[in-house]
């Protein structure tokens, strides 16, 4: 007889935002703001639309969608990341109504927006079945859902699986990464959805070293931040070293300097 062990997925969303809440989120978050400009291309918002970002951690897409004149919503559960996006758009001059959130109950009526967007954000929602049902949910019939979603097999990806070798991720749950791939997009969005675009792209990191790259993730990025607060000493320099063998791995310059592209699918989801 099979027994199924049932998921805790509050419990694993607290753990979760007390994760993302660690380290400083934006120093990493804010050299992506290229992902969130290029996903609102892809997308087609039209000044005047009303555009909801989800997860979205200190306003990529928000921003981006903001400066293309949409009045923009977005939603994440680390109200420090909403402040620091207040700040941005205040110095921008664009206005961004920002809610704490969780992105698997959102709390806005069926139909509320022309655009659904999330940069590598909703990846990270523990139930992945509810979180894209609430991105349909919201999204009016024949609007878009625009989202960047890490794939497995780039950088970032086999990030996680380096560090998940040392600190092992959640039981129960699937893979975030999931949602860097067609087969599991297509899966949770069903029927719910006219057709989905998809193009792989990559994002480039630079940084001066392989080194100044995982200090920055170790002091800065909340899952980092916690494996290496998880670890003991040796732990720690195991992890350390995998990490900085893995970067220099993916490296393509030479002469010191980093230039670390990592692959994301840049998703459009077309609502019937």
């Amino acid at each position: 007889m099979t027994t199924t062990t049932a998921v805790d997925f509050d419990a694993i969303k607290a753990k979760q935002q007390a994760t993302w809440s660690s380290g400083d989120y934006a120093v990493v978050g804010t050299t992506l703001q290229i992902i969130g400009e290029q996903l609102c291309e892809a997308v087609d918002v039209a000044a005047g639309w009303r555009v909801l970002d989800v997860a979205a951690g200190n306003g990529n897409a928000a921003l981006a969608a903001a400066r293309r004149g949409c009045d923009v919503v977005a939603t994440d559960y680390v109200p420090d990341l909403l402040d620091q996006l207040r700040a941005r758009a205040a110095a921008d001059g664009v206005s961004v109504e920002a809610r704490t959130a969780d992105a698997e109950a959102l709390d806005f009526p069926d139909g509320s927006f022309d655009a659904v967007l999330s940069t590598v954000g909703v990846m990270f929602a523990p139930n992945q079945e509810r979180a894209a049902s609430e991105l349909v949910r919201v999204c009016r019939s024949g609007g878009r859902i625009g989202l960047a979603n890490w794939t497995p097999d780039g950088f970032v990806g086999q990030m996680f699986k380096t560090i998940g070798k040392h600190v092992p991720p959640p039981a129960g749950i699937r893979s975030p990464l999931e949602w860097g791939t067609e087969p599991r997009l297509r899966e949770l969005f069903g029927d719910d959805v006219a057709k989905i675009d998809i193009v792989e792209r990559d994002f480039v990191f630079r940084y001066v070293s392989s080194e100044a790259f995982v200090d920055t993730f170790r002091g800065y990025y909340g899952p980092m931040v916690k494996a290496f607060e998880s670890l003991d000493d040796d732990g720690s320099a195991a992890l350390y070293a995998d990490l900085v063998a893995l970067v220099e791995a993916h490296n393509t310059t030479s002469g010191g300097a980093l230039r670390l592209p990592s692959a994301y699918l840049e998703v459009v989801a077309h609502k019937r």
